[in-house]
């Protein structure tokens, strides 16, 4: 026995007094590397929402998150390196509040979440829908005396948008960039963008709208030219 315990401890003597050395070398960096602690806003990104809902909610939702970790690695950081996920694959049509803890936080090793804010948040999901609305160009412009707006032509003269189903069921009609017409005297077109103010409800294939404007004088006679 004695023989063998030699050899265990005598065998590559130079090779285990210098890995020690290097294992408490290591200990003692690690164990000197002052900790920090920092807050980052991040956005929570919502995953596998069912392609048949919307979101319907108006706000844009970020966390607060406060991180502990080696401070060479805290000032390294960058909004990119921390993600907060939440699952959507079970949502279905209602409403929902959601827990937001460590778990849903993906931060870099050797850093810890402390403290997330908020807690919870809550959600609105809808059906998703489309529905074909009328462009109601906006017209803008000082006029010369006597003369007035007597008709404007949108082309083409609707678009399909798509966004949660009760957003859409209130939505009246979509509207363009604003077309300056000063100056003009009988008709002018312009070439604009129409879009819906709603941020939730998008214009599927949005393509430019052309807009001609007709000016009549205080007889009401139009420019037929």
């Amino acid at each position: 026995m004695g023989s063998w315990m030699r050899r265990l401890f005598l065998d590559n003597f130079i090779y285990k007094v210098i890995s020690l050395l290097l294992a408490v070398g290591l200990w003692l960096a690690v164990a000197r590397t002052p900790v920090a602690e920092i807050e980052m806003r991040v956005p929570i990104e919502f995953r596998n929402l069912p392609d048949n809902l919307e979101i319907d909610s108006a706000t844009f939702t970020e966390a607060q998150v406060r991180l502990r970790g080696p401070e060479r690695v805290l000032h390294g950081m960058s909004v990119a390196d921390v993600r907060a996920e939440v699952d959507l694959s079970s949502m279905q049509a209602g409403e929902r509040t959601f827990d937001l803890t460590a778990r849903h936080v993906h931060v870099p090793n050797e850093v810890e979440v402390v403290q997330i804010i908020p807690g919870q948040f809550h959600l609105s999901f809808d059906s998703r829908d489309k529905r074909t609305v009328d462009i109601h160009p906006r017209v803008t412009g000082s006029f010369a005396g006597g003369m007035r707006v007597a008709q404007v032509i949108a082309d083409p003269p609707n678009i399909t948008v798509t966004g949660p189903r009760r957003r859409l069921e209130k939505l009246e009609a979509a509207t363009t960039d604003p077309v300056d017409v000063s100056g003009t005297m009988s008709r002018a077109s312009f070439t604009t963008q129409a879009y819906v103010a709603d941020p939730l409800i998008q214009v599927v294939n949005p393509r430019p709208i052309r807009v001609t404007v007709i000016m009549e004088g205080a007889a009401g006679e139009k420019d037929t030219k």
